[in-house]
């Protein structure tokens, strides 16, 4: 290496290093896993835009090992390339993606241990790249149905990798936290402010905080609506407008932990964990829904999130790196197969037009396609799929 590695205190909260949360899966099925190529060919693309921390979610499956593996080939040949991982660990209740009952108040003890087993190893093989181990992922809000545990669960797991730091099995600098709603941390409903919250607050190294402005522009569309006393103006003001309002909306619910954190008279850094806006959508989000999913209004918060973040020192893993079409394989025009900054096949979405123009990209190809604009730069033909929301007034005599 040309470069002396960074610690998770020396990299989170700095603007100098960017994060994404990273899937990079191509099929419609993670049972068909990228290729070790494949991977270093995404890893060198999101180095171009300036990433430096990326972000997983699981260990069941050979995916973030081999993201670890790709990142260190492409260090032992570039001795320049400097990159990080937030390593998740998953974690589940008893009876979670089976036939059989979930049971939120216990856990799966099989895959939990496995996963922070792994996570074990895996910081320790790789602890020039392994920054922080996430226990869990939205593992604690009750509307992951699927799975959910409770705060105390998660905190077994926290306070046992802060013993094997203690104890010298895993490297010190490591920080520990887990990553979920911000309700989860005690922001929202007073359901989830209990003792074990409490508890896990003051045993993570940090907090790692889920906002998601754009599924509230359905379930809670009185932020997303044009006020009626909102002065009138052009369309492109109007959704320029509405984007501010989504960072405010994201912002309060950021410094909703905050406030529940300094009750507590505890003081830990806190940043995002995940947030993100989908560009495409034939359900809730669509041109009949909240018409919130473009590439415009996707580009409209990235900027807002990226600067309000910088300007912070708040580190923010934005979701997503590409468009990834696992998640709803029977859809595949539904909102979460469309989160990513760039498409499946590397078309660089309207938020990254300016670094294509830059040249950032240039060698660089996804599945031997070179990455250019999408909608090829036009941006006439982009704005024809832009809809602007509706007013509180119209919405309202509806």
């Amino acid at each position: 290496m040309n470069f002396i590695p960074k610690t998770a205190e020396q990299i989170l909260g700095n603007p100098d290093y960017l994060a994404i949360s990273y899937g990079g899966y191509r099929s419609n099925t993670r049972e068909v896993q990228p290729s070790l190529e494949e991977l270093k060919e995404d890893i060198r693309i999101l180095h171009a835009m300036g990433i430096r921390i990326l972000r997983t979610y699981n260990l069941q499956l050979p995916h973030s090992p081999n993201i670890l593996r790709a990142i260190k080939e492409i260090q032992d040949t570039d001795i320049d390339f400097e990159m990080y991982v937030m390593l998740g660990a998953w974690i589940d209740c008893e009876g979670a993606w089976t036939d059989h009952q979930t049971n939120h108040d216990l856990e799966d003890q099989e895959n939990n241990t496995s996963e922070i087993a792994k996570a074990i190893a895996l910081a320790n093989q790789y602890p020039g790249i392994v920054k922080i181990i996430a226990v869990g992922n939205e593992a604690m809000v009750h509307w992951a149905t699927s799975y959910f545990v409770k705060p105390a669960v998660i905190l077994k797991w926290v306070s046992y990798l802060q013993e094997q730091k203690a104890k010298g099995n895993l490297p010190k600098s490591l920080w520990i936290t887990s990553s979920d709603n911000f309700a989860s941390w005690g922001g929202g409903s007073p359901e989830y402010q209990n003792e074990d919250l409490e508890k896990l607050i003051a045993t993570v190294d940090y907090i790692s905080v889920h906002t998601y402005p754009f599924h509230d522009t359905h379930y809670n569309a009185n932020f997303w609506l044009v006020p009626q006393q909102e002065p009138s103006g052009s369309e492109n003001e109007i959704i320029e407008a509405a984007m501010q309002r989504a960072l405010n909306y994201a912002v309060d619910q950021y410094q909703s932990v905050k406030k529940y954190t300094t009750s507590l008279g505890i003081d830990k850094p806190i940043h995002i964990g995940e947030t993100g806006w989908a560009t495409s959508s034939h359900g809730f989000y669509g041109s009949n829904g909240s018409s919130a999913a473009d590439q415009y209004k996707q580009a409209l918060y990235y900027k807002l999130m990226r600067e309000w973040s910088a300007k912070n020192n708040i580190s923010c893993f934005f979701f997503e790196a590409f468009d990834e079409q696992w998640k709803d394989p029977n859809n595949r025009n539904g909102s979460e197969n469309h989160f990513g900054l760039l498409t499946l096949d590397g078309h660089a979405k309207y938020a990254l037009w300016p670094l294509v123009e830059k040249g950032v990209f240039n060698g660089l190809t996804r599945g031997g396609n070179p990455i250019k604009k999408t909608f090829e730069g036009n941006l006439t033909l982009l704005m024809k799929e832009v809809v602007i929301p509706k007013s509180a007034v119209t919405y309202n005599e509806n």
